[in-house]
């Protein structure tokens, strides 16, 4: 079990010994991940640093304290607001993240709709199939029953089902822009009008698209509408860290008017500290990511993201068509934007062994399940290796078709069993005790260099068991 050091150890030793540890994180820098980082070059980074260091110990608790966060934080949602075409009623806060982005809207709509009823039964949302899986974690959190609507073969998902899908226990709706697994957007419009006539809540996550679809859309794009010009949409999601490449650690959550938002602040007016009063989850808000998100906008500007927005969506197509023109795979769906996933029509290529050969040749490779395929999410560093990847993702098909076998073995076939098994609670209590391992005092990462995901040598192991017994 490890211990605080008795003596201090060299600042150099230290870091030298960081700097060991990320050796084995994926390599972001050289272009060769599809998710998690979203980079825009070393020059970016480097100021991106620079601002946080200005402002690395402020604390954004107290916006009387620190004016200038405040005023950071002021700026980033007007701009937000206009860019998502806001008004002057529009108001919102900064966030940690996505995930934080969307658990606010259920508490908000949950707390709003106890305020104007009794609610003697659990509060229900509706959401696609595809949301991202933080609707899920606020709906725990928060005691609200998630229901998901079904896509339809666009994976968009199904409005109709969602108006029959409404009960006495609807607070909320909630569409994507785009989702995470497909990137699709869902028609919002048509949302919007539902949560019009049922007198309901509407919000959209776009905490992927949110700095990516306006630029598209300027540029000459085909952007249906997701954002507060469609009527009924009353809050929407969008993270600085993603496409409007902030350091990690800012999101914004935006609402219609202060009538939704007042029910997202906590205040305690009888604590023995004195009254306190919170906007959002977090208590110290870390004032670093607040100025490098402010950093990062006015650095970019309009023109930087309208010139970011022409280059990402240009390695999308042709990602996209060299794809579609390997024998055996097919992009899912129409994406609105420059998220993915394709998968295999050829009965004799396993997309899970597939995506085990482009890892074996250096790729960090995303995997989907129901419908199975490989996952993608574009940045312009991503221009460089356009036409290696291509090349690597045909070889691994054409290594895969011609030894089947592969289809049996390895993360192929565990991912298979994952996303065909019937018994899904089976996996929730394999990945708990998989958890709490992890975090229990004795907790450790493997750091030894080995290639196999932690999660997924464990899954792996799992699943031998149960093909066994199975046996």
């Amino acid at each position: 079990m490890k211990t605080i050091p008795e003596q201090g150890l060299e600042h150099n030793d230290i870091l030298d010994q960081m700097s060991a540890y990320g050796g084995q994180d994926v390599n972001y820098r050289d272009s060769r991940t599809w998710s998690l980082v979203y980079h825009l070059d070393d020059e970016h980074t480097e100021f991106l640093k620079q601002a946080y260091g200005l402002y690395f110990s402020e604390n954004a608790l107290n916006p009387i304290a620190f004016k200038s966060l405040k005023r950071f934080e002021t700026d980033i949602i007007n701009m937000t607001a206009q860019m998502l075409h806001g008004d002057k009623k529009t108001v919102g806060a900064l966030t940690s993240g996505g995930t934080e982005s969307c658990l606010l809207p259920v508490l908000t709509y949950r707390d709003m709709a106890k305020s104007k009823r009794k609610l003697p039964f659990q509060p229900e949302m509706i959401a696609p199939e595809s949301i991202h899986v933080a609707w899920s974690k606020a709906a725990k959190y928060f005691g609200v029953k998630i229901r998901y609507a079904p896509l339809k073969s666009d994976f968009r998902v199904d409005v109709e089902a969602v108006r029959k899908m409404i009960n006495r226990r609807t607070i909320m709706l909630v569409g994507s822009a785009p989702s995470y697994p497909h990137g699709v957007i869902d028609p919002i419009e048509k949302l919007g009008q539902v949560a019009l006539q049922n007198r309901l809540s509407l919000h959209v996550d776009s905490c992927l698209g949110g700095f990516l679809l306006p630029f598209i859309e300027k540029n000459g794009g085909d952007v249906p509408l997701f954002d507060f010009r469609v009527p009924g949409v009353t809050s929407i999601s969008a993270d600085v860290h993603k496409y409007g490449f902030a350091a990690k650690g800012a999101s914004t959550v935006l609402y219609k008017s202060m009538n939704y938002m007042k029910h997202q602040f906590f205040i305690k007016d009888d604590w023995s500290g004195g009254v306190f009063a919170s906007p959002a989850l977090l208590g110290t808000r870390p004032g670093g990511a607040f100025a490098a998100a402010w950093a990062a906008i006015h650095a970019l500007g309009e023109t930087g993201y309208r010139e970011n927005a022409r280059q990402i969506m240009e390695i999308s197509k042709v990602l996209q068509k060299g794809i579609n023109a390997i024998e055996g795979l097919n992009v899912l769906g129409q994406p609105d934007m420059s998220v993915f996933a394709y998968h295999s029509t050829d009965p004799t290529v396993n997309i899970f062994a597939v995506g085990d050969q482009m890892e074996a040749r250096g790729w960090q490779i995303d995997r989907l399940q129901r419908p199975e395929g490989l996952h993608v999410m574009v940045v312009p560093g991503h221009s460089k290796i356009t036409d290696e990847y291509l090349a690597d993702l045909a070889e691994s098909v054409e290594f895969v078709r011609s030894n089947p076998k592969l289809a049996t073995k390895g993360n192929a076939a565990m991912y298979g069993m994952i996303a065909n098994l019937p018994f899904r609670g089976m996996i929730k209590k394999e990945v708990m005790k998989m958890m709490e391992d992890l975090y229990s005092s004795k907790g450790e990462m493997p750091l030894d260099g080995e290639d196999t995901p932690w999660l997924v040598e464990k899954l792996a192991g799992f699943m031998h068991r149960i093909k066994i017994r199975k046996d």
